[in-house]
């Protein structure tokens, strides 16, 4: 007898977790970045096998993202030596490198094998937006370990899937006992504002969870709740936007490489939007202190 959706995330949890939390506490960042990178490329894949009819189109943009994403991460101040060429490279930072890969690349692709001209920019469209979506939005969970700063590099990363994943349990939750009023009927049928609202309350809770145990003074409340709230309900969108995606391509899961998840990207999908956020957030933080 098949196990319940339920029963089969927990187990998915259960085997997952570890692994993932032993990972963003291991002092090198390469094993965070090398399982951020894995996910990517299959979220990429669960995305162009949505988008992409041909399996060359496919396996190019797949390549071009992969290319991106490395770009993305390691032409970088603290992922790059310290040797004066290096520092010099990096000094310029990834932009032009990330464009090349990401935009003109594809482009090129497309211009020398477009095949069908009445699709060609449908294609190459869905190529570009592919690689940012599924794979730089996602190597922004990596660079927080990276840049975390001190020794909270592993603690933020597990933030950004603490507070998705609770926020999501309180949706589930909250939606299914005292769900009445549909959020968006035509992109998900099942979502209510109650579920939206328990949603946000367990991403706050997760936040306040990590505060007093991982982050203590380093984290301060306002800091918090800036970056706990107004992330949990851009996570909600992520994963509006991530439904809206396979409506529109007539998929129910974007893969079925997770029992009880569906595919990487169907559980990811709220993290797209959440850790790049929460990224940037510490970035301007930064700056200002600086100041």
């Amino acid at each position: 007898m098949a196990l319940g959706n339920l029963a089969s995330r927990f187990l998915v949890a259960v085997v997952a977790a570890p692994i993932l939390i032993v990972s963003f506490y291991l002092h090198t960042p390469v094993v965070t970045w090398a399982i951020v990178f894995a996910a990517s490329l299959l979220a990429m894949s669960e995305l162009f096998g949505m988008t992409l009819d041909e399996r060359t189109d496919r396996l190019a943009a797949l390549g071009f993202g992969a290319l991106t994403c490395l770009a993305f991460y390691w032409i970088h101040p603290a992922a790059l030596p310290n040797g004066r060429a290096w520092q010099v490279l990096a000094a310029n930072g990834s932009t032009f490198p990330v464009l090349f890969l990401g935009v003109i690349a594809p482009g090129l692709y497309y211009l020398f094998r477009f095949r069908d001209m009445s699709t060609v920019a449908t294609r190459y469209a869905s190529t570009v937006f592919g690689i940012f979506y599924a794979g730089v939005l996602l190597t922004c969970a990596a660079a927080l370990k990276r840049d975390g700063g001190g020794n909270h590099g592993g603690d933020w990363v597990l933030f950004v899937l603490v507070v998705m994943w609770l926020g999501d349990t309180g949706a589930y939750f909250a939606g299914r006992f005292l769900g009445k009023h549909k959020l968006y009927e035509a992109v998900s049928p099942k979502k209510t504002w109650e579920g939206a609202f328990g949603g946000i309350a367990g991403s706050l809770v997760a936040a306040i969870v990590m505060k007093l145990t991982r982050f203590h003074d380093a984290l301060p409340w306002l800091d918090l709740v800036l970056i706990a709230v107004p992330g949990a309900m851009l996570g909600q969108m992520g994963d509006l936007v991530e439904s809206l995606f396979k409506r529109s391509t007539g998929v129910k899961d974007s893969g079925s490489i997770l029992p009880g998840h569906g595919g990487i990207l169907d559980r990811i999908d709220a993290v797209l939007f959440f850790a790049p956020y929460v990224y940037v957030y510490m970035q301007v933080r930064e700056f200002v202190a600086a100041l």
